[in-house]
């Protein structure tokens, strides 16, 4: 188990080892999409890159970057990740739509 913490929305929730951090965002009210991601997001596929979210603690606790995240976002920082593509396996701090 670990917490999630939305810092832009003063939120925490928990989640079981293993859960994807887009669908807990979404299931909590947590925002993640800017408004042409709100249009254009791919639903959780991997595709649009509108999901991005930076991890500012505990991303040790989150699953590999997948090799749809390494192409979609080599030239941002390497505490970016794609919600729809990360696992979260403990505590973590993220900032949404950065």
């Amino acid at each position: 188990m670990g917490n999630i913490k939305f810092i832009k929305e003063n939120k925490e929730v928990i989640a079981a080892d293993g859960a994807n951090l887009r669908l807990k965002a979404m299931e909590n009210g947590v925002d993640i999409y800017k408004i042409i991601g709100k249009l254009t997001n791919c639903g959780g596929g991997g595709n649009c890159g509108t999901c991005i979210v930076e991890i500012v603690e505990g991303i040790e606790n989150l699953s590999t970057p997948t090799a749809v995240e390494n192409r979609m976002l080599k030239k941002k920082p390497a505490n970016y990740r794609l919600a729809c593509q990360t696992l979260v396996n403990g505590p973590v701090s993220v900032v949404t739509k950065p």
